[in-house]
């Protein structure tokens, strides 16, 4: 059978979380099929994006990183609308993006899948401004930025749910204005959820009604001052099946927000700017390659 992919292109996050021959691996699997490959190295937040474009200019069929899922969010901004497919290599701590997916959690089984598994996967994806982002986008504090490594080394898979508990004891909710798909309201939170694909790094999930290809997205908002949103968001993370778990969580496909004062924005683990700022999903848009 032929290979499904002629052309390849590879981006390396040289500080993404394994220690491993990457190149010896990508060369020995690919030289086997008989797939033409390149690579680059990124240095900085946004070579991975100028990376996957300038491959995808010179004629490759699919880019894929190695690296987490802020690699991803990068390169997947680079392949959308064009006629190239996003590979995933994990080579992040967590990789929840490619957990999502199927993708084996080894590298050489998945640089295999590329060159063996015709399959592809239609996802997704959210616009906020110039940008579009995979999984989630959070308004306020970002549990994975600001969970510190002893916290993750002491809790492991629960450092997260612990960091939101001890951070919205101190952190004073704000005022918001939004519109969900055209209807307004106001009401005050200390952090916000809009979820694309609901998995973490951790393999812990951020919403139980997400499907990363149903044209919609689950908003949730976290408020100090109701126990049961807190405690919901603490049980989602945990993947816990309660009503606290779900009652607070709106699908939409739009939906636009305004806080006062304003607010740090998160798309996939990278900071990207301040509200106000307007949120829409963009259905069957990315095509990623899977098992």
């Amino acid at each position: 059978m032929a290979v499904p992919y002629k052309r390849i292109h590879i981006v390396i996050n040289p500080a993404s979380g394994h220690d491993e021959p990457i190149l010896n691996v990508l060369n020995r699997v690919f030289v086997k099929h008989g797939v033409e490959w390149s690579e680059s190295i990124t240095h900085k937040y946004g070579d991975a994006t100028e990376q996957a474009r300038a491959a995808i200019e010179a004629g490759v069929d699919l880019v894929a990183g190695y690296g987490g899922d802020g690699t991803q969010h990068e390169i997947a901004n680079a392949v959308l609308g064009t006629e190239a497919t996003l590979g995933i290599l994990p080579g992040g701590t967590g990789n929840g993006f490619a957990r999502e997916m199927g993708i084996p959690g080894k590298l050489e089984p998945a640089v295999e899948l590329l060159c063996t598994s015709h399959n592809t996967r239609i996802i997704d994806v959210a616009k906020v401004g110039d940008t579009f982002f995979i999984q989630r986008l959070y308004v306020g504090i970002e549990p994975e930025q600001q969970t510190s490594r002893e916290m993750k080394d002491g809790y492991g898979v629960f450092a997260y749910a612990v960091s939101m508990v001890q951070r919205s004891r101190t952190i004073k909710p704000v005022d918001y204005q939004v519109a969900i798909d055209g209807q307004s309201g106001t009401f005050r939170a200390v952090k916000t959820y809009v979820i694309n694909s609901g998995m973490m790094g951790t393999g812990l999930s951020v919403t139980h009604s997400y499907a990363i290809d149903d044209g919609l997205l689950d908003a949730f908002f976290v408020d100090t001052e109701n126990l049961r949103t807190i405690s919901g968001a603490v049980e989602r993370f945990l993947n816990l099946e309660t009503s606290a778990a779900s009652e607070h969580i709106i699908q939409c496909k739009t939906i636009s927000i305004d806080t006062d004062p304003d607010q740090p924005v998160w798309t996939d683990g990278e900071y990207t700017g301040r509200t106000p700022i307007e949120i829409e999903v963009v259905p069957a848009a990315l095509r990623i390659a899977v098992a």
